[in-house]
């Protein structure tokens, strides 16, 4: 579960809701007619510009954001080098039981033990991986729109709240409700788009690059992999993908076991 996603939406919810309450009874701040507008009127304006298809592929990716957590990369390196000794000892055969820790390794690994080509396997996987961009970007996608529409929608709002003002300036206990549908129309379309919809659709951009590197990363470890090379070859090739200051740490623990003096333990 990504604990930074729920953290980061109920907390800043919070804060509103416990601003809102202060001084005042919350239930001044509930509009039926404001979240016509503004909740009713962005859903409908985001769903004619995408197919129903994509709206349910913008559900499942969100429901993801929340309760998957991608793996790091230097775990992902650790699991495709016990791989890489897997295959290098027992030949590729076994890695057809190997418990991988996503479904795309497991295709690979499957692929690997059936014999495809190199060709073939990166052929399939590089369809895979489109394909999941693809599907991962409509999520993205809807929320950015929704991100945009909101605001609009709390303008509108707001210039249907004004006109009916000003239309009954004769009748004072009508420039009340008419004002109220103004600001809290504006009000919901803000927070909609920045509490809710903005900070989801980042969510899953990010997801979205961090697990589009993985499957690369996936893709040439298993290409090399089928290669029978060495798995210390694996293992420099993969390092590219860690940044500086990562790949530093890693080498100065692989270096300072090796600079120990004959006896003497490592420190740490």
């Amino acid at each position: 579960m990504d604990l930074a996603t729920i953290v980061g939406m109920v907390g800043a919810i919070a804060m509103i809701t416990g601003a809102i309450s202060i001084g005042a009874s919350p239930m001044i701040f509930l509009n039926t007619l404001s979240l016509l507008i503004v909740v009713g009127g962005s859903l409908m304006v985001v769903l004619s510009q995408l197919r129903f298809s994509e709206c349910r592929m913008a559900l499942r990716a969100v429901s993801r954001a929340f309760k998957h957590s991608l793996p790091d990369t230097a775990s992902t390196i650790e699991e495709v080098l016990e791989i890489s000794k897997l295959a290098r000892k027992r030949g590729l055969l076994a890695l057809e039981d190997f418990e991988a820790s996503s479904r795309y390794l497991k295709q690979g690994l499957q692929m690997l033990a059936d014999g495809f080509s190199a060709e073939t396997v990166k052929e399939v996987l590089d369809k895979e991986r489109l394909m999941t961009l693809d599907r991962n970007q409509a999520g993205a996608r809807a929320f950015t729109m929704l991100n945009e529409v909101a605001p609009a929608m709390g303008m509108i709002g707001t210039l249907i709240g004004l006109v009916q003002m000003l239309a009954n300036m004769d009748d004072p206990s009508s420039i009340g409700p008419a004002m109220a549908v103004a600001l809290l129309t504006t009000l919901y379309g803000v927070l909609i788009a920045n509490v809710i919809a903005k900070p989801i659709a980042e969510k899953l951009e990010t997801r979205m690059h961090q697990q589009e590197k993985l499957q690369a990363l996936w893709t040439d470890a298993l290409l090399v992999i089928q290669e029978g090379k060495n798995p210390r070859i694996v293992e420099q090739m993969l390092l590219a993908y860690l940044p500086d200051e990562v790949r530093d740490r890693r080498n100065a623990k692989e270096v300072e076991p090796a600079n120990a003096a004959p006896g003497e333990e490592p420190n740490g």
